[in-house]
């Protein structure tokens, strides 16, 4: 057995952003433990937090699936898991003491009986661990079985507090549209209050998208120029170069706005145009996000034309090899009208924002990953080097870069050494990878970390789920009623129609990829 005492400390020793372990002791039961979500970002999270003291002195580990596993076979999955999606500084005998914590049994989900008997299999791993209560429920399934298992909580008993706390943890989509969405709430609250649900977007655990908060509120001279005065508008752009892989079973029914643009790029918008909460916490900061949900001026089906544009990628080039069309892709319909790539213009129709253009996008097999969001400032109202220069000087442009270099780019002008007219844009840069001595936990460990702590800040509530399933339903009926997206090349920036509508604002849209490279003025 490590004791604790060798484990490695995260931050080090001294750090001045100290990271607090979780207190209280906990036993995190994982449904869907046999599946992919638990062995790519479940386990491996879990096991990282272990190697670096943040996990609670006591806790335990339980797998729950359908799949037949001994614990001695659970183990092993997860010394595989580990291995394969979180190989560095693998540590052998660590990774053995996290394991001896790991313990699994197989359940049906709709079994009551099976429930029952799970509970009473915690309630013993408990008392030989030394605590009792306090249990983290870990929906790593798919969505449609969400209802099924909270149904098998609530009904053997299991969702009971008289002994610690319980919460339950489901990842996006919540839901498939407002109706759905309001079914699963339903289906929570008949068993859990509002502050036991932790519904998660990894994309808030980034540590750019937290520290947008930070730099709006903590930097005076922002805060004064952020607003329509002085920005001119905000693009916030989710591109991939991957396919749908393995998830055509769900994703030829969601398709991108579900995918994307309720949960993650919504959460964005929110953070770069909410009101400063009066306290740094989580309820605080979500009224706040509420806010702006509600003040989000609804889409016209009728001229839909003027606010969206929708692609399907086709065959192309992506990073020098041939790539197939969205059609040909597995499992997925030969006629399938589904989008993959969107992009939609938002306004926010309160002081701050009016008149604001929000312009979204987000697809899959574009010619780069990138998830940034840039706030372009209106450009200097008098250019007294108009008559002398041979291009127009640009507008300030201030970019958070959530993936993949996470960091802040702040690009302004300067005059460079020779010729006496001769400006250049340069960029001052914050990089989270180039900090020395600071490894900043991934998305996955910092909200499993939140959870165990109960700080629910990074979690969606409900009441913002709701807002944007009522602001996207009808944007996704009109898609449904189409026909097929303007087709566009996999390698390619996205379909035509972005560009139109985007000219249509007359604005721009930011290449994709690397834009650090310097860009000289003549």
């Amino acid at each position: 057995m490590i004791m604790r005492a060798d484990i490695k400390r995260f931050p080090p020793p001294g750090s001045t952003c100290a990271v607090s372990a979780a207190a209280d002791p906990c036993t995190i039961v994982i449904f869907g433990a046999s599946g992919d979500l638990a062995s790519r970002k479940i386990i491996p999270s879990l096991y990282r937090l272990y190697c670096r003291g943040l996990l609670p002195e006591r806790f335990t580990v339980v797998g729950a699936a359908r799949t037949p596993h001994t614990h001695s076979s659970f183990r092993a999955l997860t010394h595989e898991a580990v291995m394969k999606f979180d190989p560095g500084d693998f540590d052998t005998s660590l990774c053995e003491s996290f394991a001896s914590r790991l313990f699994y049994r197989q359940v049906a989900y709709d079994n009551i009986e099976a429930m029952t008997a799970l509970g009473a299999y915690l309630d013993g791993v408990e008392l030989e661990a030394g605590y009792q209560g306090n249990r983290i429920f870990y929906c790593a399934v798919p969505p449609a079985l969400y209802p099924v298992i909270i149904g098998g909580i609530g009904e053997a008993g299991l969702d009971a507090e008289a002994r610690g706390w319980t919460r339950i943890v489901i990842e996006k989509p919540f839901g498939e549209s407002l109706e759905s969405a309001r079914a699963l709430t339903a289906s929570l609250y008949r068993y859990f209050r509002e502050d036991q649900v932790f519904r998660m977007d990894h994309y808030l655990g980034k540590e750019t998208v937290q520290n947008i908060l930070m730099f709006r509120f903590a930097n005076a001279i922002y805060e004064p120029i952020w607003n329509r005065q002085y920005v001119d508008h905000v693009q916030i752009t989710a591109s991939e170069t991957i396919g749908i892989e393995h998830r055509a079973g769900y994703y030829d029914r969601a398709g991108v706005v579900r995918d994307m643009f309720q949960n993650h790029m919504l959460q964005l918008l929110a953070l770069v145009a909410m009101e400063p909460p009066a306290r740094f916490e989580a309820e605080p900061v979500r009224d706040e996000k509420g806010k702006v949900m509600n003040s989000i001026r609804p889409f016209d089906p009728a001229a839909m034309g003027a606010n969206w544009a929708f692609g399907q990628y086709a065959r192309g080039i992506v990073g020098g090899e041939s790539s197939r069309g969205y059609r040909e892709e597995r499992n997925v319909l030969p006629d399938s009208i589904t989008p993959t790539f969107a992009a939609g213009v938002f306004h926010v129709d309160n002081w701050r924002w009016r008149g604001v253009p929000f312009l979204l996008r987000s697809g899959k097999r574009l010619s780069a990953q990138v998830t940034e969001i840039a706030v372009h400032f209106k450009a200097a109202p008098h250019f007294m080097f108009d008559r002398v220069m041979h291009d127009p000087i640009g507008p300030n442009v201030l970019v958070f870069r959530i993936q993949p270099d996470e960091g802040i780019t702040q690009g302004f002008y300067a005059k460079m050494p020779g010729s006496r007219l001769c400006l250049q844009r340069v960029n001052m840069e914050f990089s989270y990878r180039e900090m020395v001595g600071m490894t900043a936990l991934d998305a996955y460990q910092r909200v499993l970390l939140d959870c165990m702590s109960g700080d629910r800040m990074l979690f969606v509530r409900q009441d913002s789920v709701e807002l944007t399933w009522a602001l996207l339903d009808p944007v996704i009926d009109i898609v449904g009623g189409m026909g097929l997206p303007e087709l566009y090349a996999s390698g390619s920036d996205g379909p035509e129609s972005a560009k139109r509508l985007a000219d249509k604002y007359g604005r721009s849209w930011r290449p994709l990829g690397n834009d650090h490279i310097m860009k000289g003025v003549q």
